[in-house]
């Protein structure tokens, strides 16, 4: 099982604190990390950091957690990822999510309306310019070159290279199995490897119907890393948890709170979401019970999280994502040394 990180998230920037991360992803290139992901959301961008990153390491692959593809056209995310991969000697991954309708309407002026369809007409897209084909298209969203206009198809002046690896972040059901049929790998959340088959069961049903290999999928997924008393860990962890459940997305359309209905958690998700929707957020993070958040995450002492490293390799991931916690970076890297000596030992 390798081992990736992320960086950026809904608040990067916010305290200027780019170099602290600059550097953490440096020594975790060091004790051997695998990945690095750069998260969206409605902060930093996901390219910036991952441009200056490029020239501050030699060997981690970078990959966009997500790049919302309602942000950029599917041909400039071509370019953007050639691009990135051109002067990273192919470290680049390509992160795509299609986030969520309050992003897409409220921040990008974008309708949200069939996501799985553009996320599918993109990923089309993108797969001609990796291709080095010309550029024509004609989907039910986007149609190359706009019919009635001066346009003709192009072919990108960048080589085409097959060699970037697309990774989607989904989590319905039809969605899941898409990426089962046409992506390099999975970046999961809302997940509990104790319920791995609310995702996996759909991952693995599209890849056989692509008549594809599931084990060749990459299945990146984790959580919070901590070491102490699980029940204490897990108290500052559940305002996150309510937060997921009842505000990434709408009250009508929330992926990440479906995804852990399915997963075991119906009735905390229902009751959380809706006591967070009617404005009661300590309500919401009341409900959320211990366990719930000791499952989606690696809590405990040494012995406990070396038991959920390999409860989630078990349950089929192949690619363990470490959020590891502490006061600072050089706490946090103290923890991410100690997860990765415990992964050194698993049977």
């Amino acid at each position: 099982m390798k081992t990736s990180i992320g960086i950026g998230g809904a608040a990067s920037g916010g305290q200027r604190d780019f170099a602290d991360q600059v550097a953490f992803v440096i020594e975790a290139e060091k004790l051997g990390v695998d990945t690095v992901w750069t998260a969206e959301a409605w902060g930093h961008d996901a390219i910036a950091p991952l441009a200056f990153l490029t020239a501050r390491t030699e060997r981690i692959r970078l990959g966009t957690g997500i790049m919302q593809i309602s942000a950029r056209t599917p041909s400039m995310t071509a370019m953007t990822a050639l691009t990135m991969a051109a002067i990273s000697n192919d470290r680049f991954l390509l992160g795509l999510g299609a986030s969520g309708p309050q992003v897409v309407e409220g921040l990008q002026g974008r309708p949200f309306k069939a996501p799985l369809t553009r996320m599918r007409e993109t990923v089309e897209i993108v797969k001609l310019a990796f291709a080095g084909e010309r550029i024509a298209y004609d989907g039910k969203y986007h149609q190359l070159p706009l019919p009635g206009g001066e346009g003709k198809a192009l072919r990108l002046a960048q080589p085409g290279n097959n060699r970037i690896p697309i990774y989607l972040a989904t989590l319905g059901p039809k969605a899941l199995e898409y990426t089962g049929e046409a992506a390099d790998g999975w970046l999961g959340t809302s997940f509990t490897p104790e319920h791995a088959d609310a995702h996996l069961d759909f991952l693995r049903k599209g890849a056989e119907s692509a008549g594809r290999d599931f084990g060749e999928i990459d299945i990146q997924v984790g959580g919070t890393v901590a070491f102490g008393d699980p029940e204490e860990l897990a108290q500052p962890l559940k305002a996150g948890m309510a937060f997921t459940l009842g505000a990434m997305g709408s009250a009508r359309t929330n992926f990440y709170n479906d995804a852990y209905k399915r997963g075991g958690w119906d009735d905390v998700a229902r009751r959380s979401q809706a006591l967070w929707v009617a404005g009661k957020r300590d309500e919401a993070v009341a409900v959320i019970p211990d366990e719930m958040v000791i499952q989606a995450n690696l809590l405990g002492d040494e012995a406990a999280v070396r038991g959920r490293l390999k409860t989630f390799r078990d349950a089929g991931v192949t690619t363990i994502r470490l959020s590891p916690a502490g006061a600072n970076a050089t706490a946090r890297l103290d923890t991410l040394g100690r997860t990765l000596e415990l992964m050194d030992g698993l049977d």
